[in-house]
């Protein structure tokens, strides 16, 4: 039979563990979001990668450019995924050492600490290439004057 004590030690890890289990989350929408673009991304050099042959020479050189770009971003996607996911695995990591710390009645307050900063740093590192691969995506589109003048949408005028 486990008594009171171990109860309440294994309430106060549960305790601990709950406000990584809230960044966990935290992280699978950030993973959800890389992983939407980075589709999105593939999708789009695949339907150029089709058209690039019997494109026009200047159509032709333009979808090259842009395949380009696409595979710059692909990358920094595939990066922000891998940093991002391995974030998660340290966070995973940092429940279960403190589970076992507490069972086995030993100071890991340094090893949970690094393992946190840790985690900390590759996410910040993950959300750092979002941001590099979202600012190369709205630099690379822009809108045709045509359709926008001084601020205003065309049917504006």
């Amino acid at each position: 039979m486990i008594s009171h004590t171990s109860i309440s030690t294994v309430a106060s890890i549960i305790q601990l563990s709950v406000a990584p289990v809230f960044l966990l989350a935290g992280i699978a929408g950030i993973l959800n979001v890389l992983a939407a673009r980075l589709a999105r991304i593939v999708d789009r050099a695949r339907s150029l990668e089709m058209d690039v042959p019997t494109a026009d020479a200047e159509v032709q050189r333009a979808e090259i450019r842009e395949l380009a770009i696409l595979d710059r971003r692909m990358t920094m996607c595939h990066w922000a995924i891998g940093l991002c996911t391995f974030a998660a695995l340290l966070v995973c990591v940092v429940v279960m050492v403190l589970f076992v710390a507490v069972l086995s009645a030993l100071n890991f307050a340094v090893p949970v600490s690094l393992l946190f900063i840790g985690a900390m740093v590759s996410v910040t590192l993950g959300l750092l290439l979002f941001l590099g691969e979202v600012t190369i995506a709205t630099r690379w589109v822009r809108v045709s004057e045509q359709f926008v003048l001084k601020g205003k949408p065309l049917y504006d005028r």
